[in-house]
């Protein structure tokens, strides 16, 4: 494809919501594989223990915006009980640096003693959304993001169809995203009431499902499934089920992960990249913004190894023939930040940009992978002149 110049036509839209359109994200996840087999990313990554200078490194490469969580399971161990001694020190941390943060509520993990279907699961959750809200303002936080929960359509296929992580569930995949829903409504009423101002990100996988022949019933079901990516977001806005009580207010930015598997045929298989079906991300971009008029943040995207260089000029390729197209993208977030093992099979991940700390607490930079990203910052850059 060919890519576009620096004096090319200004674009027809200019990303003016985040402090820098090209971000990082850190693995937050703190799901539980199994029963008293809790995932901690933060931990697992080391970034618990070098966040100034994890931080500090994306400032070196020119980032002011990320993706981070707060680990809930950890705050509120006791019911009611907040313990912010976790998350104190990220604030603190993205403040000496002056990072701007996208901050995580609920990233696949929740405490122990709440049983997420009951009604007190949402509760409990609004509740630590307004707590963590007001340790935020107190702390002198001003415009602040959040992500409720993150891929809200992910984790009830995961936790709620095919029991891959908590809670477990097998065919109640509509009722734990109905849930899930209904406690990221809340959660952004709770933090409205300390910040009216606050900016919601709500993500999920942006996906393309092709039929796998040409009948009709493979082409209802590659239909039935590529709707589906919206379901949650349709939800937030009280487009469909609107008992729940979403509305349009609540879908403010929508956050989108993609990589190179997010197309595929309806039996799970991915799609060639030379496949005629397959769409380039640029369309799949457009289509998500004439469905919704809603600023869109490519949350997610990244390769493995070799290939991740690569990758990022590809996808920054899409995203400025999409801006050029019109489409409000405001950011794409390159993940993993640092490496952590994969939490599918406990290998390394070899995908992120920095790598495992040594002993010294120091971490690898993939140095392609961070040309590529200078690149493609001063190619942006050039636009804006």
């Amino acid at each position: 494809m060919a890519d576009q110049q620096p004096n090319s036509p200004p674009l027809r839209h200019q990303p003016q919501l985040f402090r820098s359109f090209f971000q990082g994200s850190f693995g937050c996840s703190t799901a539980c594989r199994a029963e008293g087999k809790r995932l901690d990313m933060v931990i697992s990554s080391g970034h618990d223990m070098l966040l100034e200078k994890d931080y500090a490194a994306l400032r070196a490469l020119h980032v002011s915006t990320a993706r981070d969580g707060a680990r809930w399971h950890l705050i509120e161990k006791v019911p009611g009980n907040y313990d912010w001694s976790t998350f104190l020190p990220m604030i603190h941390a993205a403040e000496n640096q002056q990072l701007e943060v996208i901050w995580e509520l609920a990233h696949f993990g929740y405490p122990t003693h709440l049983d997420i279907w009951s009604p007190a699961f949402v509760d409990s959750f609004q509740r630590f959304a307004r707590a963590m809200a007001q340790v935020m303002r107190d702390e002198g936080i001003e415009r602040p993001f959040f992500t409720p929960v993150n891929q809200i359509s992910f984790w009830s296929w995961a936790g709620g169809d095919v029991a891959w992580l908590n809670p477990w569930a097998s065919g109640r995949g509509r009722t734990l995203k109905q849930q899930l829903v209904r406690a990221s409504l809340a959660a952004m009423t709770a933090i409205r009431e300390i910040f009216p101002d606050a900016r919601f990100v709500a993500t999920d996988p942006l996906v393309n499902v092709v039929p796998r022949n040409e009948s009709r019933a493979e082409h209802e079901l590659a239909a039935r499934l590529h709707e589906a990516q919206f379901e949650a977001w349709d939800m937030l806005a009280g487009r469909i089920e609107p008992t729940l009580g979403g509305d349009a207010a609540y879908l403010d930015i929508i956050g989108l992960n993609y990589y190179d598997d997010n197309q595929w045929f309806t039996d799970g298989s991915t799609l060639p990249a030379d496949h005629p079906a397959r769409q380039p991300l640029s369309a799949l971009l457009a289509a998500c913004w004439q469905r919704y008029q809603r600023p869109l943040l490519l949350a997610e995207t990244g390769a493995e190894g070799a290939a991740r260089a690569p990758w990022l000029r590809q996808v920054a390729e899409q995203a400025n023939l999409a801006l050029a197209q019109g489409v409000a993208l405001e950011g794409v977030s390159i993940y993993p930040v640092v490496e952590y093992p994969a939490w599918a099979d406990d290998r390394r991940s070899p995908g992120a940009l920095f790598g495992l700390a040594d002993a010294n607490g120091n971490r690898t930079l993939h140095e392609p992978l961070a040309l590529e990203l200078r690149s493609q910052q001063i190619r942006m850059q050039s636009w804006h002149q």
